[in-house]
């Protein structure tokens, strides 16, 4: 399917006659700021490989332009949306250009969604432009909650994509880093300009890619893994030892897990691997 057209899809002149229409004002409070640039929203749809095959799930979909260029080369789009305003008008303008049988809007909060919302369509894709205040919650959650994603591009925050794609011994390498690698590869994937958005926002914004893979082979749960990687990272400075200390019940007891799980005690959070979390919770003392 051609995502080329751009017959079909929002520029900044509709966006701003949809939100006058609206009586839309975008607000901080729900990080609403709206691609307006065609060439954008087509990168991101061919960056995020969505093919006739996919089910696309979007997350805050706003006006619509980045839903529209997914209709067009997806076979379906479940658009969540909070903002019941919005999640009303989306519907009427995709049907005004003929794609309307083809998106399922959810007027939900993305951080409450589940499988049982999206009306049996199973998505295989997350491509979204998140909100800035809640772009790691969601991603996090979505990835649980929606265990038939195999990839995800989501657009975020320079510094939140810089954070969610980190290495060990990054100085942004943290609690985000080792969950989101729970569940998946991630790398940056390009950076975002700040003038494709109304209003323009005054941080810069970058593209991330998810690719879903089992996570590390455990006996323990999820839960136990990233218990012990909040505890981690709770106290940065500190080594492991003294940070995991209450999690293990005192240090000499942390020491003898981590002893336990290869890892030398006198190492930072930020120098583990998710695997090595994986190892430290199995080894936690009884």
């Amino acid at each position: 399917m051609d995502v080329g057209n751009s017959m079909s899809l929002l520029g900044p002149v509709e966006i701003r006659n949809l939100a006058q229409k609206l009586d839309l004002r975008p607000t901080k409070r729900l990080g609403q700021n709206f691609v307006i640039d065609g060439g954008t929203v087509r990168k991101i749809v061919r960056a995020a490989e969505v093919s006739g095959s996919d089910v696309v799930l979007e997350v805050g979909p706003g006006l619509g332009s980045l839903t529209l260029a997914l209709l067009e080369a997806a076979s379906h789009v479940v658009a969540v949306e909070i903002d019941p305003v919005l999640a009303k008008q989306l519907p009427v303008t995709v049907g005004e250009r003929g794609l309307g049988s083809r998106l399922t809007v959810v007027e939900a909060d993305a951080m409450r969604v589940t499988p049982t919302h999206f009306s049996g369509y199973l998505p295989t894709a997350l491509v979204a432009n998140l909100p800035y205040n809640v772009a790691v919650p969601v991603v996090l959650h979505l990835l649980a909650a929606v265990p038939s994603l195999e990839r995800g591009l989501v657009m975020v925050q320079a510094e939140v994509a810089d954070r969610l794609a980190a290495r060990p011994g990054s100085k942004v390498y943290g609690v985000p880093s080792v969950k989101a690698a729970w569940y998946s590869d991630v790398r940056r994937a390009g950076p975002v300009g700040r003038t494709v958005f109304w209003p323009v926002p005054n941080v810069d914004s970058g593209l991330v890619s998810l690719v879903r893979r089992d996570p590390p082979s455990t006996t323990a749960s999820r839960e136990e893994v990233f218990a012990v990687i909040d505890a981690a990272f709770a106290q940065r400075r500190k080594t492991l030892r003294a940070a995991l200390a209450g999690w293990a019940g005192t240090a000499a007891r942390a020491e003898e897990a981590l002893r336990g799980a290869g890892v030398d005690p006198s190492l930072r959070g930020e120098q583990l691997e998710v695997g090595d979390y994986a190892r430290i919770a199995e080894h936690r003392p009884a």
